[in-house]
């Protein structure tokens, strides 16, 4: 199969395109004719060096993966050949979704819906679960309740406004001035234009805040919570930060996200019911996997993909 490799950890241009053996499905596994991959940014950091999983390369990246069952382990009953599924494998270990061929665990992934396409299927499952589980497992979100998400137009965000509202939350969120519309086209109540002045004076009284930029956002998003509220970081909140939440028994939830069935197939109803849809800033074909990270590092609207 071809699949796209690197030999270095680095920039962009270490991705390359080569042949690799096919891989074979293990008890239990099912191997994935790959029709699409999405990139996070969880992949440039391991790319780079920044955050080793993987170890030391070679190693294909990639967790996102949309495509056909091609071949069925020993004991897989749930899947035939043939069904279009997609899904999370693995992580945090190799999933190898960059290539024509991925062998998966039959219980971390699930059919795809029907009214979207292997590009969009594809740029699903890390994000969508991001939020799912940020905002349903760690926050306990409620309808009527009010949730502040930031980076609305981000790949996680932009699922997680969706997710809010389909829940029946009312729903704020942050953004640049050149993304408000789009935010807003998902649904949200109120977007917030970060780069005019402080956040925490245009919004108040949130019984949960999905923390996705990092600095001081932690810190700041604990005064537009209110007393008992969540505060639920996809990356790491510190000391200070904790013990001025535990003051106001604000809880504070640092999460990483998962393989889940139940949570790909809740993301899957969503989409079949038209209230979640994913959007792809631009599709990219295999052999130009490095030129899709570079275009990711520009922060657009949504997902990034790999189209095989």
């Amino acid at each position: 199969m071809h699949a796209v490799i690197q030999n270095s950890v680095g920039g962009p241009d270490v991705l390359f395109l080569a042949e690799r053996p096919d891989p074979s499905p293990e008890p239990g596994e099912v191997l994935i004719r790959v029709a699409a991959a999405g990139i996070n940014p969880v992949d440039g950091a391991v790319r780079g060096g920044f955050y080793p999983l993987l170890g030391e390369p070679p190693f294909i990246l990639g967790w996102d993966i949309s495509g056909t069952v091609q071949a069925l382990g020993a004991g897989v009953t749930d899947f035939n050949v043939g069904d279009e599924v997609f899904g999370m494998p693995r992580l945090p270990k190799q999933a190898g979704a960059y290539a024509e061929l991925a062998a998966a665990p039959a219980d971390e992934i699930v059919i795809k819906p029907a009214g979207i396409d292997h590009a969009h299927a594809a740029a699903l499952p890390l994000a969508g679960l991001t939020a799912w589980q940020g905002l349903v497992r760690h926050g306990g979100l409620q309808s009527g309740q009010r949730a502040l998400i930031h980076a609305g137009a981000g790949g996680v965000g932009h699922l997680a406004v969706q997710i809010a509202k389909a829940r029946g939350a009312y729903v704020v969120s942050t953004a640049s001035p050149d993304k408000l519309d789009f935010v807003r086209s998902l649904g949200a109540d109120e977007v917030v234009d970060y780069t005019k002045g402080d956040f925490t004076e245009k919004a108040n009284g949130f019984d949960l805040v999905l923390e996705t930029v990092g600095d001081d956002h932690a810190e700041e998003s604990l005064k537009v919570l209110r007393d008992g509220g969540v505060l639920v970081s996809l990356l790491n909140v510190n000391d200070t930060t904790r013990a001025n939440a535990k003051e106001r028994n604000i809880r504070v939830e640092r999460m990483s996200v998962k393989p889940d069935r139940e949570g790909l197939a809740e993301l899957a109803g969503l989409v079949d019911a038209k209230k979640l849809s994913p959007h792809v800033a631009k599709a990219f074909p295999l052999d130009q996997a490095g030129a899709a990270h570079a275009f990711l590092a520009t922060r657009p609207i949504g997902k990034v993909v790999l189209t095989i």
